[in-house]
């Protein structure tokens, strides 16, 4: 049985700073997604993660300081991919894939729209090439763990205060449209297979005391192939690790 996180870490070297070494000794994953590591592959002490074990694969965006993913990872991959082959997305670090036999573990970070209009439309846009690509790649890779921060919040019970925030990017009807659709070509959320309560956020604003009252968002997943279903064990998210504004959140996969 596999470990698997996901984590937006908002910036490596500041998720380091703040105790992200001992943090994931503790936690010890088999494979960990991350998102926004907010630096170049030499910006990174990969040689700290080598110490634990860890085989390190990043993929980072063309201007410094900002978006890029990463997989930490115990189990040495077949194969590495990095990007889309999409240009204006793959100049974002936005997409790493790590093969493991018939299995490939992917850390994605979806755009966000809440900067403005012209960042709605790259996202809105990103989705539907997103899905496109998946959709493909599903037809030879078919059981897919597609692990990272989506930017949206799939249900109503996904958000604090939800008849509020329909207006609010992360939570817009097309956005909740587009996830739907997602999900109905073939695809599940981990998480809601084993837990469908409200009030499991993955993500909360710095603003307000939002993390200590728990007004959050989830927008954080493992979302798999239907057909892989069978092999999860279980889904979780970690709401104490408070090295970011997100948290992780963890499925436990046979393979």
């Amino acid at each position: 049985m596999k470990k698997i996180l996901s984590y937006n870490v908002n910036g490596i070297r500041a998720a380091i700073n703040k105790g992200f070494e001992t943090w994931l000794k503790n936690v010890n994953p088999d494979i960990v997604c991350i998102q926004e590591t907010k630096a170049q592959p030499e910006q990174i002490d990969s040689e700290l993660f080598k110490k634990m074990g860890y085989e390190s694969y990043w993929f980072s965006a063309q201007k410094k300081g900002y978006s890029g993913v990463g997989i930490l990872t115990k189990i040495k991959p077949d194969n590495v991919v990095y990007g889309m082959n999409i240009e204006k997305y793959d100049n974002e670090g936005r997409f790493l894939r790590a093969d493991f036999g018939d299995v490939s573990v992917i850390s994605v970070y979806h755009p966000s729209g809440s900067s403005g209009d012209d960042r709605q439309a790259f996202k809105m846009q990103w989705l539907s090439d997103f899905r496109k690509y998946i959709n493909e790649l599903k037809l030879s890779r078919k059981h897919l763990i597609i692990s990272g921060d989506y930017n949206i919040c799939r249900l109503w019970i996904d958000i604090h205060n939800p008849d509020k925030q329909e207006t609010t990017s992360g939570f817009l009807p097309e956005e909740r449209e587009w996830f739907q659709n997602f999900i109905d070509d073939g695809f599940t959320d981990t998480f809601r297979m084993f837990n469908s309560k409200p009030d499991n956020y993955s993500w909360w604003s710095y603003r307000a005391a939002a993390r200590e009252r728990n007004k959050g968002w989830r927008i954080d997943y493992h979302i798999i192939t239907k057909n892989f279903e069978c092999k999860i064990a279980d889904a979780f998210i970690l709401p104490d690790a408070m090295h970011s504004d997100h948290c992780p959140v963890g499925i436990y996969a046979e393979f």
